[in-house]
């Protein structure tokens, strides 16, 4: 049983990331609707920030949280500015393409200055040691790994559905000729909702790093299980991705313990099977 709760706890943490990175697809896509390839390279910058914020400026995990989110969200809305704004109402295969394209490029740097090899990123004194539960030994980093990501991912939800920001953000995507009207700045508030999305993966990455260690392909490694949650639980729908994310990492760690030869690939037909059924997702509507 303990080795069933171990397999349970790497499943939540597994899906918290799944869970942080979806969200920002899905806030882009379903507000911008650009299909974001680069979002896994960004996440590996964010990890990238937070270790040379370290180890540079002497900046530490706490610090990291916020810095790092800021620094590649700014780049990321430089990236909308110069780049993605011009595809704006094209097929959304241009936007695929060139955020590959990008991703290739920032990860290839990378891993050219610091190679494959991952490198260490301690985890802060004040999330170190672990609780024994009775039936588990639970260490606290991983349990505030999965508390953190599922208050960011709520409070993004709230953000996007009940606030008035996130209703100007919704009407700025489905009538920006009539959102201007009301003397409201779309390009900008566009911009924003960017960099909003890739500051999630960044924030994801800086949560990972003490886990996974800080590597150049960290986020190729995930990128291709984050789009496939995002289909199944409804491309643009912030809900679907959170609590898709969540459960997908779970189902992930528990076919590791039944049955570890599928582990790789239940992602994979799950998706296949929704969109057998529903094509739109398990909670995506239709255009």
């Amino acid at each position: 049983m303990q080795a069933l709760y171990a397999q349970l706890l790497v499943g939540l943490i597994n899906g918290s990331f799944y869970a942080l990175l979806s969200l920002g697809l899905a806030v882009i896509f379903g507000m911008l609707n650009i299909i974001n390839f680069a979002h896994g390279a960004l996440y590996m910058m964010g990890a990238f920030v937070a270790y040379f914020l370290l180890n540079l400026a002497g900046l530490n995990y706490w610090w990291a949280l916020i810095v790092a989110p800021v620094v590649v969200g700014i780049f990321g809305m430089i990236l909308e500015r110069t780049m993605l704004q011009w595809l704006t109402g094209l097929d959304h295969l241009y936007g695929l393409l060139l955020t590959f394209g990008i991703a290739l490029i920032v990860q290839g740097v990378f891993q050219n200055y610091f190679g494959s090899s991952g490198l260490p990123y301690a985890i802060p004194d004040q999330l170190k040691g672990g609780v024994n539960l009775g039936f588990m030994f639970l260490p606290i980093y991983r349990g505030w790994v999965v508390v953190f990501s599922l208050v960011v991912c709520l409070a993004t939800w709230y953000l996007i559905e009940k606030t008035q920001l996130g209703a100007y953000l919704r009407a700025a995507t489905e009538n920006p000729t009539l959102v201007r009207a009301f003397g409201i700045n779309v390009p900008r508030m566009i911009t924003l909702t960017y960099g909003l999305g890739v500051g999630l993966a960044a924030l994801a990455g800086v949560l990972s790093a003490p886990i996974n260690q800080v590597r150049p392909l960290m986020g190729a490694d995930l990128i291709i299980v984050v789009f496939a949650v995002v289909v199944i639980g409804g491309m643009g729908s912030i809900m679907g991705s959170i609590i898709t994310g969540f459960a997908l990492g779970v189902i992930e760690g528990l076919t590791k313990y039944f049955y570890p030869e599928a582990s790789n690939t239940v992602v994979f037909v799950l998706m296949v099977l929704v969109l057998l059924v529903k094509p739109t997702g398990l909670t995506g509507r239709a255009a």
